[in-house]
């Protein structure tokens, strides 16, 4: 049974009617066990959802299961840093957006052969080894032999060593939330792409670092498996494990009617403050060669602006009093190729200065966003 709700109606037992928030409609249905379903595949709007459920919804009189998939994107942990995690102008080619989520753990590609499954519960009832009991007791529903074990690690190994879920969370005061991801059909190359960052080597920090792990397909195993088999075979596992009767509730994350506030929240994700300038505080230090000279490169990066910028270049390459004013310009800036670009194109506009030299700020300008 599949109920929807969109934004006309929620259809329950034939009848049609208005609720006026998801929480008043999970309260009249009186279930101790809700399972939703998200309409949308975009990540922000999802995670939007996740902070939803999590804030309004009473998880101590009920558990719920979201399941939800992803249009490409990379997701970070919420103390992580992108710069070390993720091929940013990789991404920027591919137009694969970043997104940072509110659990902590390490850094993960959707796309939509990857499903996520969110376990919401009171923070008394959080229980990652049953809910992976539950994803991985559906697997075996659909494949009897398959080997498949949650790990100490709460990930999902397939024959003992290649991953096919990991896990992060996040705990509040009195409630809390376990997601999750399944590999299904995922784009491997993209994943191992994108999941390379390319100054992870001149970057120094304290952000949480993710672990690498080799990753398979569950349909390398089985090709006649999809996704909404998988999600179908979790539901019926997450209601015969914890005694629900709940049916498949499709919900659309962009409704505001539904959802009061969800709007600002999926809003507030997708701003620069909190994908890039919630990185812990990080020192970028490399040398860049640029017509074969040899430059020294020192930045501090706090709440993702460039707090100190220093540069060591030969004076009879560039004069020191430019370098100065140059690297004066990056300060206070965010450490972001687009904004370096244009503030190193009004340094030009502002100063006096030969051809020459021009040509030189043009080069080291792109060796300095190289590492951004």
């Amino acid at each position: 049974m599949i109920l929807r709700l969109s934004n006309r109606a929620c259809v329950l037992s034939g009848s049609a009617r208005l609720k006026s928030t998801l929480s008043t409609f999970f309260d009249e249905m009186g279930k101790a066990g809700i399972i939703l379903k998200s309409a949308s595949t975009g990540i922000f709007e999802n995670l939007a959802l996740e902070d939803w459920v999590h804030d309004h919804v009473d998880l101590q009189n009920r558990s719920v299961l979201l399941l939800w998939r992803n249009s490409p994107v990379v997701v970070i942990g919420r103390h992580q840093n992108p710069w070390q995690e993720c091929n940013l102008p990789l991404m920027r080619r591919l137009g694969i957006p970043l997104a940072r989520r509110r659990s902590g753990g390490g850094t993960v590609y959707h796309d939509f052969g990857n499903i996520n499954m969110t376990f919401f519960t009171s923070k008394k009832k959080y229980d990652r080894h049953r809910n992976l009991k539950v994803v991985t007791s559906a697997l075996k529903t659909l494949i009897p032999d398959l080997d498949v074990a949650a790990t100490d690690r709460f990930d999902i190994l397939l024959n003992g060593h290649r991953k096919i879920s990991g896990t992060a969370a996040k705990l509040g005061r009195i409630s809390a939330y376990h997601h999750c991801t399944l590999l299904c059909s995922v784009d491997r190359s993209v994943l191992s792409s994108v999941l390379k960052s390319n100054t992870s080597e001149v970057i120094k920090s304290n952000a949480t670092p993710s672990v690498p792990s080799p990753v398979r397909n569950l349909l390398d195993v089985d090709p006649t498996l999809d996704s909404n088999t998988i999600m179908d075979a979790i539901a019926t596992q997450y209601n015969n494990e914890f005694g629900f009767d709940s049916p498949v509730i499709t919900v659309d994350p962009t409704h505001e009617g539904l959802m009061p506030g969800i709007h600002k929240m999926a809003q507030n994700l997708q701003t620069w403050e909190w994908i890039y300038g919630r990185t812990p505080k990080f020192s970028v230090c490399t040398s860049l060669v640029v017509d074969d000279v040899n430059i020294k490169l020192d930045m501090d990066i706090k709440n993702g602006a460039v707090e100190q910028c220093a540069m060591k270049i030969p004076e009879d390459w560039l004069p020191s009093e430019i370098v100065n004013e140059f690297t004066s310009t990056l300060n206070g800036s965010k450490y972001c190729p687009n904004e370096a670009a244009v503030l190193v194109a009004a340094f030009m506009r502002t100063h006096s200065m030969t051809d020459d030299v021009a040509e030189k700020i043009h080069r080291l300008c792109a060796g300095v966003v190289s590492v951004m």
